[in-house]
């Protein structure tokens, strides 16, 4: 293992389709780049501190460091080590901070690549507010949103050719031989860089469950498929269809109306699944966001969406985010923001985004006692103005008195107020 020593713990193991959560999990840890290792550190106090209160010494995690990013390269001469793919994917379930996108050749995005090497599918975004933030919007505290992203396909596949090379010319040439009235559609054939957008039935299957399924479990309203299918019929257009074809087939679902729109059984929760234009959706989270609920959406929409609704209850500095694989019990939990190298080892960046991810990975692993414990620990933080930079900097613009704390003392100052 990429780690300095083997923890004492026990590992996650999947039965049937539950977690096996021994009572001292190892749970690997990639402390990030950039800011990365000062966000970690406030974020591991909390996560001790709320197993410690919730469970009195009778749980503790078991944390493995591996590596990624820049560290790995400087020691292992590699951005992604193989002993850290296996970390994860031995012990199912892991947390990260932010890591670089390497420059040049070989891993375009190494969280992408994660991503794809243990086939997490669902990259799930929670969406809420938390009194006290600042906002740009009048009414946040109407966003309570959970964004279902599809993880592994759609323009995120990385299937592309880029304009000149010798693949490329053999893609437009494959392209002009047999789809000579589609390839007449591309205006500058020769200068033209090439991509592909995969979306398959499978795929869009398996994210639609995900989302419904937890549309169930925690009784919301809603499932709203967001999509572009005006457009892009045969991908875009196609995850629509897909998706009401999953409501009616695993769940019931009956047309309202004539359909589209549909319904699931009451015993179900009788929870409606939806569809919206993207760039309607967009509009409406501004204007009606309470009508939206659970989110499915491919890849793409799922990026900008994620950010957009981030934006507007309080930023992404306090975005949560897991990427998670259902059916094998694989997630890997992160900071869902960049590195921020500028502002690494000042102790100075809000650390929120990765403990608001533990408290998604607390909750994953059944550990709710904790989990309500971060949540009051930040609702208690923020409520009191004792926040970082980037709040402070907001509440003052607004006339607000705050209290401006250091990165670690925020972590210090959550933990307080989980009493």
């Amino acid at each position: 293992m990429s780690s300095t020593s083997r923890p004492c713990g026990e590992p996650i193991r999947k039965a049937g389709n539950s977690l096996q959560v021994p009572d001292q999990p190892i749970i690997p840890f990639i402390s990030g780049d950039g800011t990365g290792p000062d966000i970690w550190k406030a974020a591991q106090y909390v996560f001790d501190a709320a197993v410690e209160k919730a469970y009195n010494g009778k749980r503790k995690i078991a944390w493995l460091k591996v590596l990624a990013g820049e560290e790995a390269y400087k020691t292992r001469n590699t951005w992604l080590p193989d002993e850290t793919v296996e970390a994860f994917r031995t012990h199912l379930v892991g947390i990260k901070g932010p890591l670089t996108t390497p420059v040049g050749g070989g891993i375009r995005s190494l969280n992408v690549a994660l991503r794809q090497l243990l086939d997490l599918y669902v990259c799930l975004r929670p969406v809420r507010y938390f009194h006290g933030v600042p906002s740009p919007v009048r009414r946040p505290e109407l966003i309570d949103m959970v964004i279902f992203r599809e993880n592994t396909e759609d323009i995120y596949a990385g299937i592309e050719f880029q304009q000149g090379d010798a693949d490329a010319e053999r893609f437009r040439q494959l392209f002009a031989e047999n789809f000579p009235e589609r390839f007449k559609k591309i205006r500058f054939p020769e200068t033209t860089g090439f991509g592909i957008k995969p979306v398959s039935a499978e795929g869009t299957d398996r994210l639609v469950t995900a989302a419904i399924d937890f549309a169930i479990a925690q009784g919301r309203k809603s499932v709203t498929l967001v999509h572009k299918g005006n457009i892009m019929k045969f991908t875009e257009g196609a995850f629509r269809d897909w998706g009401y074809a999953c409501a009616k087939q695993r769940y019931g679902a009956v047309e309202l109306d004539g359909g589209p729109w549909c319904k699931l059984p009451e015993y179900l929760g009788g929870i409606i699944i939806k569809d919206v234009i993207a760039d309607a959706f967009l509009q409406q989270i501004l204007t009606r966001p309470a009508e939206y609920d659970v989110i499915a959406t491919l890849n793409l929409n799922g990026d900008y969406i994620s950010d957009a609704l981030a934006a507007q209850v309080g930023g992404i500095g306090i975005a949560p985010g897991g990427n998670i694989n259902y059916q094998s019990g694989h997630a890997i939990f992160e900071a869902t923001h960049g590195t921020a190298p500028k502002y690494a080892d000042l102790d100075q960046v809000n650390p929120g985004s990765v403990i608001l991810s533990g408290e998604m990975m607390f909750r994953h692993l059944g550990w709710d006692e904790a989990a309500d414990l971060i949540i009051r620990g930040v609702e208690g933080a923020i409520a009191a103005r004792t926040v970082t930079y980037d709040f402070h900097r907001l509440m003052i613009n607004e006339g607000q008195e705050a209290k401006l704390l250091k990165c670690s003392e925020f972590g210090q100052a959550i933990a307080k107020h989980m009493n």
